[in-house]
């Protein structure tokens, strides 16, 4: 968690200057994504909500993310990551969504991904994803590694997106 710090610290500080707010869906992290961004003292001025959407129930119930919506689709990819950072951002409000969905190990997903993968999501006033590969089966080093990469993402998308006139 320690690593994380500095990443949701420099986050909270630009979404607060920017009078912006977050709304997390993560899968694979379990919840350390928010954590860290739960950590950082005035979280409430940015920080919406979130949830592991770690099931297709979770998925359904959470996230409204229908069955028909998933057709063609698999979860642990960058079409699914965007998807479920356009949703917890749109149902919470937020200015920003933020998505984690992968496979932490020590074995891979039922999808055919190994171990190590993860696909992360941005919507907000700058749209991303990302694909992360580990090559790692340690499933606690791949949770640490895929939210640390994710509050990357998430950091550089604010360094590029535009400010509101104030």
């Amino acid at each position: 968690m320690e690593k994380l710090l500095p990443l949701a610290e420099t986050i909270a500080a630009q979404l607060i200057a920017r009078k912006e707010t977050i709304g997390i869906a993560e899968s694979s992290t379990g919840g350390l994504i928010s954590a860290a961004l739960l950590s950082i003292p005035g979280a409430s001025a940015y920080y919406r909500g979130g949830g592991v959407i770690y099931t297709p129930r979770a998925r359904a119930a959470l996230v409204n993310i229908t069955k028909e919506e998933m057709d063609g689709m698999r979860a642990s990819s960058e079409p699914y990551a965007a998807l479920l950072a356009a949703r917890a951002r749109d149902l919470l409000g937020a200015t920003w969504g933020l998505s984690e969905t992968g496979a932490t190990g020590p074995t891979g997903n039922r999808y055919g991904d190994a171990a190590g993968h993860s696909c992360m999501g941005v919507a907000g006033p700058v749209t991303r994803t990302i694909t992360l590969e580990t090559g790692r089966s340690e499933r606690q080093d791949n949770m640490l590694a895929f939210a640390f990469r994710a509050l990357e993402l998430m950091r550089d998308s604010l360094k590029k997106a535009p400010r509101k006139p104030s």
